[in-house]
């Protein structure tokens, strides 16, 4: 499976080795993978729209963070794209307010605010969850070591991991998604884990009801949508009835062999 991730690190092709583009792949990979289950910190980041943001602004739900540089003229356009699409189909499934997305520029001299929201707008990018922002290098530097992103300067522009990190409401790196293009599901079925399955206490009437929703919201392909399957909440409702069925017929078959035993 690692290795049909290498298609995350984008290599200049006028690297004349490929066993050292191989060896970067699976360094670039072991970086990112490790940094799962680490807290990223609170940097502060000056948005496209206007002021400052920060990540503890964005706490309390799920978030999607992705380096992205606007100069790009392929991969970039093509993540916020299928990011995009993604986002939408998971508002859907999950609700409008459910997590938040960040798009950082990591091109510091060049990713300015205008330009994030240039980029935004010509790749149909963005809504009330959505923020793209720009920095300084020394956050950019801090920020990517923390979620285990790698870029580096090339003739074209840049290398860099096509990833979007998915991060709990607590700021804990929960996922990495990679690929410049992915299905919904990539993003979606992280954050309904995250959503139904970990925001509210198990044992409780709206956190049954998460756990519920949890499993039973279920991807179809041929729409590109996620839907509510009443099968197995039906399939659970039967198989109760039919053990309180057996059940309340044995009580009854036991006081009869009761009372027949005592005349």
């Amino acid at each position: 499976m690692r290795r049909l991730h290498a298609a995350a690190w984008l290599f200049a092709m006028a690297l004349s080795s490929p066993a050292l583009a191989d060896t970067r792949v699976d360094t670039a990979l072991d970086v990112s993978q490790g940094a799962i289950g680490s807290s990223v910190p609170d940097f502060t980041f000056q948005s496209a729209d206007s002021g400052k943001i920060a990540i503890r602004d964005l706490r309390g739900k799920p978030l999607l963070i992705t380096l992205i540089y606007t100069g790009c003229a392929d991969v970039c356009p093509t993540i916020i794209e299928s990011l995009a699409s993604s986002a939408e189909t998971a508002e859907a499934a999950l609700g409008k307010d459910s997590f938040n997305i960040i798009a950082i520029g990591f091109d510091t001299r060049n990713d300015t605010p205008d330009r994030m929201r240039s980029f935004a707008r010509a790749h149909n990018a963005g809504g009330d969850n959505w923020h793209f922002a720009s920095s300084d290098a020394k956050t950019i530097n801090r920020l990517s070591e923390a979620v285990g992103f790698n870029f580096f300067p090339s003739a074209g522009g840049f290398d860099h991991m096509a990833q979007v990190t998915i991060l709990d409401k607590n700021g804990t790196i929960y996922e990495q998604v990679y690929g410049s293009s992915f299905e919904p599901p990539a993003i979606v079925e992280p954050l309904k884990q995250l959503v139904f399955g970990h925001q509210r206490p198990a044992f409780s009437l709206a956190g049954l009801g998460d756990r519920i929703r949890l499993f039973c919201t279920i991807y179809d392909r041929k729409t590109g949508r996620y839907y509510f399957s009443y099968a197995l909440p039906l399939s659970i409702i039967i198989g109760l009835g039919c053990l309180l069925g057996i059940f309340v017929f044995l009580m009854r078959e036991t006081r009869k062999s009761a009372k027949a035993e005592g005349r």
